[in-house]
């Protein structure tokens, strides 16, 4: 078939060239697409992986193609000199653009594109080995009058090491990544009357969608000159086009475009489409759309309170509300500030979100804390409110921090900031399709659902402020406080052990170290400003020598080199290519995708999966346990977790025998239900 297309290609180019001599004019030497290899990392890890890419320049008149070039033409073939056991997974294909020759439809890359494939490196492998990476490429470059075959033999040499990526090597793959369709998460269908394909795409009705096409993956399924209907109906797309020859009862799979260089990657099973209606405006389906979501996110919010990730942060909150029964206090204002600064917070990190997503880089929910700095800020300010609630010293001057301090509107803003900032880190219930639809939505609909999302962290705590009736069942203020007070700074204290233990993991053990270092010096510094406290001296002037610097030591830590991930057990790391490999089998998967930073993920991992019974069940079931670690935020895991309409972790996918599309577990797993689904057959 591929032969038969390279010659319908070049006799219509022929019969071009006749009908445009000027067109006909004699080539310059080759090659005329200029590749270079790039590695993402010179130095990759043992039993990792590394994505390579060739970096494609056409000459200005000419083009190359697609994964499925279209009418005529062929798309690039690679053959591998690998050391063992080095394997290479397919090319990632941009999303290509259409040319039309002769009535012919092409599907091409006209300008700079690049095609990215992963290596997988075995563990054999020691540090220091270095690894001859070549490869023979095999393509077809064409102009709108001439065809040529051509063909690169590129190579490069990779040392296995610490994984380390230079910022501006990651800069260009993030680039790179961002032109690659995203997966949409959920599925399509398609119906064929008579000569007629019909597929309907989910899709948000007021998520742009441009000059949508769909580019087919699968061969010799869609007649590719044949015009494309595109219909709006309500939350999907329906796509009408010409069927060619006789369609087979699989799937379809393809790219959506939405925009120029954007697009979504589409599995369409056999189904019922009707005809598109187009009666439901898209202003009216975006809205319905984003209402959906925006219930979703406040509900997940909601249950967020109750999730491990809040519960320290919630211990600053009790003081509030015991003291919500004062008589002198102000609970309503209280509670506003509070519900202020949580629905700020989930409105800013939101937004730049999806700045940075915009801007190319595939980032999830609680990237902050994929920033080691990030950590450092956070394990100091948990340090200070931990010595605060243990007594050590007192918010009490300067005015300005008194004014933002642990009392009043001010204090209960901050708390609610806090609070938001700690708790995103995990989704919750009924949180992950909420979030994944704001990687669709339009800028207002998404902001609207991340404010949603503040607004049912912050609920319970406006219904306590607003209904006196609530209130009243909480205890009276009292003598009891003090002792409560230093009650609480315990969590706190375990909560900056957490964090120095994340720090270490993000930054390494040096970096954990200077860590705890400005811990100390932070330490000291506030102990310095208590006890001037006591005596009635300015309290804040002398300890500032000891606390700045602490602050500035934020400026001093970098995440620490890749390395393996180190998965517990006889679990392995995650990566797509091993999955196929296991699904193709007919075997049992239990994929599971974490972070150091997630506390839920960690409260499931130690109460559940680690357990002995769990793993005798896994190991019983002869289920594989694959473990993507997303703790630096790797952007191929993040594709992979976007794919099954999540936008960060706990993620728990189970894949039954025979079964290539997984089942989606709670967010809250329990030993019952890993081990119940360990022994169905």
């Amino acid at each position: 078939m591929r032969g038969l297309r390279f010659i319908v290609m070049t006799v219509v180019m022929a019969f071009a060239a006749l009908a445009a001599p000027a067109l006909a004019q004699p080539i310059g030497p080759g090659p005329h697409v200029h590749i270079q290899l790039v590695a993402e990392t010179d130095t990759p890890a043992p039993n990792g992986e590394v994505a390579l890419a060739f970096v494609s320049t056409p000459d200005p008149g000419w083009h190359a193609y697609w994964l499925n070039p279209g009418d005529a033409g062929l798309p690039t073939r690679a053959t591998w000199s690998l050391p063992y056991p080095v394997t290479a997974g397919a090319i990632d294909y941009p999303v290509p653009g259409r040319l039309t020759i002769a009535g012919l439809m092409n599907y091409v890359y006209e300008g700079p594109y690049a095609l990215l494939v992963k290596l997988r490196i075995g563990g054999e492998h020691g540090a220091d080995t270095t690894l001859p990476i070549k490869v023979h490429l095999d393509y077809l470059v064409c102009t709108n009058a001439i065809c040529v075959p051509e063909k690169a033999d590129l190579e490069t040499v990779l040392t296995v090491g610490d994984g380390k990526v230079a910022p501006e090597r990651q800069a260009q793959f993030d680039g790179w990544r961002a032109a690659l369709p995203r997966p949409l998460g959920s599925e399509a269908a398609y119906q064929l009357t008579g000569d007629t394909l019909r597929i309907a795409v989910p899709y948000p009705a007021g998520a742009a969608a441009g000059d949508a096409y769909f580019f087919p993956a699968t061969l010799d399924m869609v007649d590719y000159a044949a015009p494309q209907k595109v219909t709006r109906d309500g939350d999907r797309l329906v796509i009408e086009t010409k069927a060619k020859g006789t369609v087979r009862s699989g799937p379809i799979e393809g790219v959506l475009s939405t925009a120029a260089g954007q697009g979504f990657s589409i599995r369409a099973v056999p189904g019922v489409v009707p005809a598109a209606s187009g009666a439901a405006p898209a202003a009216q389906g975006v809205w319905m759309t984003v209402l959906i979501a925006f219930a979703g996110a406040v509900l997940g919010g909601v249950l967020l309170n109750i999730m491990p990730c809040v519960f320290p942060i919630l211990s600053l909150k009790a003081l509030s509300l015991a003291k919500a029964n004062d008589g002198e206090g102000r609970p309503r204002a209280d509670a506003l500030a509070y519900a202020a600064g949580v629905i700020l917070v989930c409105l800013a990190l939101g937004g730049t979100l999806l700045a940075i997503r915009a801007a190319g880089s595939n980032v999830g929910w609680a990237f902050q804390l994929q920033d080691p700095r990030v950590i450092l800020v956070l394990l100091l300010l948990m340090t200070g409110i931990a010595l605060n609630l243990a007594g050590l010293f007192e918010l009490s001057a300067p005015g300005f921090v008194n004014r933002m301090g642990a009392s009043g509107a001010g204090g209960s803003f901050m708390t609610g900031a806090l609070a938001a900032f700690i708790a995103t880190p995990c989704t919750g219930p009924f949180m992950g399709a909420a979030l994944a639809a704001t990687l669709v939505l339009p800028w207002a609909g998404a902001l609207a659902i991340f404010g949603g999302l503040g607004l049912g962290i912050a609920l319970p705590f406006l219904l306590i402020g607003f209904v006196p009736a609530l209130r009243r069942r909480l205890p009276r203020p009292g003598a009891w406080m003090v002792t409560f007070r230093h009650i609480l700074s315990v969590p706190m204290f375990l909560t900056a052990i957490a964090l120095a233990w994340v720090l270490g993991r993000e930054a390494g053990v040096d970096g954990m170290a200077l860590g705890l270092v400005a811990a100390l010096l932070a330490g000291l510094g506030l102990w310095w400003a208590g006890a001037r406290q006591v005596t009635g001296k300015r309290a804040w002037l002398a300890p500032l020598l000891l606390i700045v610097p602490a602050v500035a030591m934020v400026a001093l830590i970098h995440p620490a080199p890749a390395g393996a991930v180190k998965a517990a057990g006889n679990a392995e790391p995650f990566s797509e290519a091993r999955l196929a490999e296991l699904t193709a089998q007919g075997k049992p998967v239990f994929a599971y995708f974490t972070a150091d930073w997630c506390l839920t993920c960690k409260v499931n991992e130690k109460a559940v999966i680690e357990t002995d019974a769990v793993a005798k069940a896994l190991a019983d079931g002869k289920v594989t346990v694959l473990v993507g670690d997303w703790t630096d935020g790797n952007p191929a895991l993040g594709h992979f977790i976007e794919k099954h309409n999540r936008a960060g972790v706990p993620l728990y996918l189970w894949y039954k025998p025979g079964q290539a599309e997984p089942e989606v577990l709670p967010q809250i797993l329990t030993q019952s239900m890993i081990e119940g689904l360990a022994a169905a057959k």
